[in-house]
């Protein structure tokens, strides 16, 4: 059993069919309402990157005690000296050809430009199944120059239980090109964070399909900092409704840096739930955005959605947009969604420094507070990599 593929297998016939499909599509222009706010220019420079599987020094802090730790590099296999524990195994060869793909057609999103920009370029696949109750994943990605191709298909069995967490970092000329499918089977249960900080400089594109069966419960937190431009899109569908999806981000954006969140939730049945919150820091002249789709056929009857965009505007010369996008159909619902664009509140300010805290204390304070209310979702083994000091020390101002 292998859990990598390299383009002469699995891979081959995908990579011919992205690089077939980008040179029909070519770069995504204005036109499209998709792209209409994103950094074409960013956009073209990273797809004009050489894939370069040479990692750099890691900077990855020990794990903590029963952590299972796999590093991808878009080369090596992650598996090599690794010992997984019982109930996380790798995918049969036969079992990879039937489930590969399948999550991204059933979330509509097989023929995304970023998907087809991974399919061109990634050699490499981490393929896992979860029984039962496994210990804590961590998936790191290494940093290294050029483009960082990874992929990763999960089959979560019913009834099992995984926490997971994927680091992301970037430092100079390089960029992450990165896609997982995640399967729930009936009642399993998965909490998935993802950490992805960098220097300012590096770019980041993360697509995540998720498909859930009834009774499943799928938490998903995402903390984003730092990078020149920064694309993560989760699409997540309830198959047959019956439930449970909890999304929560935090990105924080300083200097010129550009970050996007693109979220898109189907309920395919009767009775499914969704608790989303999606803040955004903008500072310098950063630019962040958020677009959340919810969509609700008649068939899921009785689904349950709340959606909310909290955004603080740090800069007079920082942007925010924010997007929410809900298609009802079906009438005995409960969907609720808000908006909020906003700067530090002075009475807030006012009172810590009437107690003898400094201006620049008391903002600090604040932004610690609106930034921890996301980042203590993350996945508990989160904490080794110190997330609340990495994402406030990327703020220059």
């Amino acid at each position: 059993m292998a859990a990598v593929s390299t383009g002469e297998h699995v891979l081959a016939p995908v990579q011919q069919r992205g690089q077939a499909a980008l040179g029909r599509l070519g770069l995504p222009t204005r036109k499209q309402e998709a792209w209409r706010l994103t950094n074409l220019s960013r956009l073209e420079a990273v797809a004009r990157m050489p894939v370069n599987g040479v990692a750099t020094a890691s900077d990855a802090p020990p794990c903590l005690d029963g952590v299972v730790r796999l590093v991808l590099d878009g080369v090596n296999d992650p598996l090599e000296g690794v010992t997984l524990p019982e109930g996380l195994t790798p995918l049969e060869p036969k079992e990879l050809e039937l489930a590969l793909g399948h999550t991204l057609d059933r979330c509509g999103s097989s023929d995304d430009w970023l998907v087809e920009f991974n399919h061109a370029s990634a050699q490499q696949l981490l393929a896992l199944r979860v029984r039962g109750t496994v210990p804590p994943l961590e998936i790191t990605m290494a940093a290294a120059s050029g483009l960082i191709p990874t992929r990763v298909l999960l089959v979560v069995e019913e009834k099992a239980q995984l926490e997971l967490l994927q680091v992301f970092s970037g430092r100079g000329e390089a960029a992450h090109s990165h896609l997982m499918e995640v399967h729930l089977g009936q009642e399993a249960q998965l909490n998935h964070g993802v950490l992805a900080c960098a220097d300012g400089v590096a770019a980041l594109f993360a697509q995540l399909a998720v498909e859930q069966e009834p009774r499943s419960t799928y938490n998903f937190t995402s903390v984003v900092q730092g990078w020149s431009l920064g694309r993560i899109e989760p699409r997540v569908v309830q198959v047959d409704g019956q439930a449970s999806t909890t999304l929560k981000g935090l990105a924080v954006a300083d200097l010129e840096q550009q970050l996007a969140v693109h979220t898109w939730v189907c309920f395919e049945g009767p009775d499914g739930e969704l608790d989303q919150l999606q803040k955004c820091l903008a500072a310098g002249r950063s630019h962040t955005i958020f677009n959340g789709a919810i969509n609700v056929p008649r068939k899921a009857q009785r689904t349950n959605a709340a959606q909310l965009s909290r955004n603080l505007l740090l800069s007079d010369r920082a942007r925010v947009d924010t997007k929410p996008e809900l298609e009802i159909v079906a009438d005995d619902v409960r969907c609720a969604h808000g908006a909020t664009v906003s700067q530090l509140q002075e009475d807030e300010l006012f009172y810590l420094r009437s107690r003898g805290i400094g201006a620049s204390d008391a903002a600090a304070l604040l932004l610690r507070g609106a930034c921890q209310e996301v980042v203590d979702r993350l996945p508990t083994h989160a904490l080794a990599w110190r997330p609340l000091e990495r994402v406030l020390a990327g703020l220059a101002s």
